[in-house]
């Protein structure tokens, strides 16, 4: 057999198909392996590159080969997409992962550290809980309206909420009251998670110069700066971006130029 010389890996939840190539593109292997026989057939493979959709999973598994010796590369999975021939199904999905990335210039998305992808969790946590709140307030509103009580969804309501449904001219029922009373206490528990998650945030912030680089520019507040640092991965230069452009660059609106989407490489622009 050929000496394999790029890997193409179609990822799974227990099963993982790969495609193998040498140096020439032509297919030496295609097999199916679960995650543990994967990862044993790989530690004893010679080192070479090892291709990914960036899905759920890739970076931790970017993050074991990058240990063995091998070279691991995430493509987002719209780069991939073209370059299927066939029905779609697992090994085809694998075949075309290493068909993109033969292309010389195909973009990668950079890989996460462990904390990148703890922040990123961090941020996630923090999204459905805002929605959450914004549920909460859409339900008192919801549930006084059906009372014939009009209120302005708000968080202001919901703080407000016990002292206003004991108002008497409401004639509001008591097992009414005692529900919504319930919905006030949930609702400051979850503010408090909010604010919590909000103060690791801030925290998480003074420790890292590239977000600190994103408060110079006008208009980011703590919470974007720490997302997009979670989000554009292990491979950002000393100046934020992969190709050395300015994070302002990378967050201005994406032009309809080609010739400047091609110039923008960065693993901002690549990642979202």
């Amino acid at each position: 057999m050929e000496a394999i010389a790029l890997i193409g890996i179609d990822l799974g939840k227990r099963t993982y198909h790969v495609h193998a190539q040498d140096r020439v593109g032509r297919m030496v292997m295609r097999k199916a392996f679960t995650r543990s026989q994967l990862l044993t057939y790989l530690v004893r493979l010679p080192a070479c590159r090892v291709v990914m959709e960036a899905c759920a999973g890739a970076h931790w598994f970017a993050r074991k080969l990058l240990a063995m010796g091998h070279e691991p590369k995430l493509i987002a999975p719209q780069y991939v997409r073209p370059f299927v021939k066939t029905n779609k199904h697992d090994f085809a999905d694998a075949e075309a992962i290493c068909e993109a990335s033969s292309r010389p210039a195909m973009r990668y998305v950079a890989t996460k550290s462990v904390d990148q992808q703890c922040l990123s969790v961090l941020h996630r946590l923090r999204e459905s809980w805002v929605s959450e709140r914004t549920a909460m307030m859409n339900q008192a509103h919801g549930f006084l309206l059906e009372f014939g009580v009009s209120a302005v969804p708000s968080k202001a309501l919901l703080l407000k909420l016990p002292e206003l449904i004991d108002r008497p001219e409401l004639e509001l029922p008591e097992t009414l009251k005692a529900l919504l009373v319930r919905l006030s206490e949930r609702y400051r528990d979850l503010q408090d998670q909010i604010d919590a998650l909000d103060r690791e945030i801030s925290n998480r912030l003074k420790q890292d110069e590239a977000a600190q680089r994103l408060l110079e520019i006008p208009g980011i507040g703590p919470v974007t700066a720490s997302l997009i640092a979670a989000e554009a991965g292990a491979g950002a230069c000393p100046r934020f971006c992969v190709n050395g452009h300015e994070a302002g660059d990378c967050l201005a609106p994406r032009s309809s130029d080609d010739r400047k989407e091609e110039e923008c490489g960065c693993a901002v622009c690549v990642a979202g």
